[in-house]
């Protein structure tokens, strides 16, 4: 029996209603996303390896224990997939850059171990930006797998550096996958290709068996449907891990309560829409009213004034040198695809201990006095972006035409200050811009009120329908953007 695909866009708590009552087998499901993996991956760019053998061995593994009553919990027979920076065992684990091509682990990362004895189903690992950007690329061709496209448009980017998993879960090769964030890789994407994430505070999940690019501000989270269904996945993931030191043993619980709605406070970031496209603007304010009628907003929240974008970067080049020592040394970079990553490595090799130290002491600054402003709120929100998806083939500071945007990705407000300071954010679908291209709204709170966010969020995605909206990829009967 094929599987509608009305299904294969539905949510976590959706799909497991149905597999935990038997209305839906978990093998039919896997070989319904595996083929659309196989069908409409490479048109999206957002493959590399399907998991076929591991997806159907682990798929029969979860009918017979759910047939028997042994049911695990909502992702019990679920498929997803992982951003290629994570090892499985025996796959391949690219890090989406040609040298590392052919590398292969013999042990799963410690999230997919977790999602495992959760019950869920690994169908694929995704495509991403070599090195998760860490090196400066400047186009959306910047993986030797090519540029992954959002199924809004094939013309354009799907946001990186978890690019493969954003396209994905937009066009539903996948109900969930994780993705990756040092400064807005799983945010960006989830505004480019229209689906939500969660970035966990810095800590929250274990990054044992991730690709390193900066230990002090790597997060690994969620890229789904919905608000909830982060916080499905945040609570199968979470947790203390021996293996990762930077691990919080701080324990995490998820249960959505919609019996006793309550009101929010919220924060509006000062100049939210300063200097963005005018859709983005549009969305952003449509979406102010809707928060109002569930929320108190507050206007005009401003940051205090540290250099956070400075801290980050500099943070980021000094560990990514680290991290990439071998490959710098030997001259390897010079494989990378984008022309900025092959000598942009280099730089982080002179950064002094002095300034890296006093980067990481100004941290402690900026976490303190950033706290003291989002105590105030259940979120403060902003957009995601400042414009839609870049078009694939240009350069990203010559993609949108009178709308700045600096070399790079790292862009979106708030994006520094809530990366160097652990932050969690929570990127939702608000609306469409030009080319039909979705916007995003992030909802951004206090370290570990990730469930403050989710709650807002939820509500949020209760009163507008733009997360259940389908890309033209899918050649169903959706409705267009509006």
């Amino acid at each position: 029996m094929s599987v509608p695909e009305d299904v294969l866009y539905g949510s976590i708590r959706e799909l497991s209603e149905a597999i935990r009552t038997r209305r839906l087998s978990p093998v039919e499901l896997a070989e319904a996303y595996l083929q659309r993996l196989e069908q409409l991956g490479p048109r999206l760019g957002a493959v590399v390896t399907i998991t076929r053998e591991r997806a159907l061995r682990e798929a029969r593994a979860a009918e017979r224990e759910i047939a028997g009553g042994q049911w695990r919990g909502p992702l019990h027979g679920v498929p997803y997939g992982v951003k290629d920076l994570l090892s499985t065992a025996g796959d391949l684990t690219t890090w989406g850059a040609a040298p590392y091509r052919e590398q292969r682990f013999d042990f799963d990362a410690t999230i997919v171990q977790r999602l495992t004895k959760a019950g869920a189903v690994l169908v694929a690992k995704l495509a991403m930006i070599e090195l998760a950007g860490g090196f400066g690329y400047r186009q959306a061709d910047a993986s030797f797998t090519g540029p992954a496209r959002t199924p809004w448009n094939l013309g354009y980017w799907a946001g990186g550096s978890s690019s493969g998993p954003g396209a994905a879960v937009a066009a539903a090769l996948v109900p969930f996958a994780i993705g990756s964030e040092t400064w807005g890789s799983i945010t960006t994407p989830c505004a480019f290709s229209g689906v939500t994430g969660l970035r966990p505070t810095y800590g929250r999940v274990s990054r044992h068996g991730a690709m390193a690019l900066s230990w002090s501000m790597d997060k690994l989270g969620p890229m789904c449907r919905t608000a909830d269904d982060c916080g499905l996945i945040l609570a199968a993931i979470a947790g203390p891990d021996p293996l990762d030191p930077s691990a919080s043993t701080r324990e995490y619980a998820y249960a959505r309560d919609s019996s006793t709605p309550r009101r929010f406070r919220i924060g509006v970031l000062k100049n939210a829409t300063a200097g963005v496209q005018e859709e983005v603007a549009a969305s952003f304010e449509a979406s102010l009213r809707a928060l109002a009628e569930f929320a108190d907003l507050v206007p005009d929240v401003e940051l205090p004034d540290h250099p956070y974008a400075m801290a980050a970067s500099l943070i980021i080049d000094a560990e990514g040198a680290s991290a990439f020592e071998d490959l710098l040394e030997a001259g390897r970079a010079a494989l990378l695809t984008a022309p900025e990553d092959r000598h942009g490595g280099y730089s982080g090799t002179t950064v002094f201990a002095k300034d890296y130290l006093k980067a990481i002491r100004l941290r402690g600054a900026m976490g303190r006095d950033l706290d003291a402003v989002f105590a105030r709120y259940d979120a403060v929100v902003s957009p995601t972006r400042g414009t839609v998806a870049f078009p694939i083939g240009k350069p990203f500071n010559e993609a949108w035409p009178n709308v700045p945007v600096p070399p790079g990705t790292r862009t979106q407000p708030l994006g520094a200050a809530a990366n160097v300071a652990g932050l969690p954010g929570l990127a939702v679908p608000n609306g469409f811009g030009r080319e039909g291209l979705p916007t995003s709204i992030t909802f951004t709170g206090r370290v570990f009120e990730e469930n403050r966010l989710i709650a807002a969020a939820s509500a949020y995605q209760d009163r507008t329908d733009w997360h259940r909206r389908r890309p033209p990829i899918a050649g169903a009967n959706s409705p267009p953007p509006r």
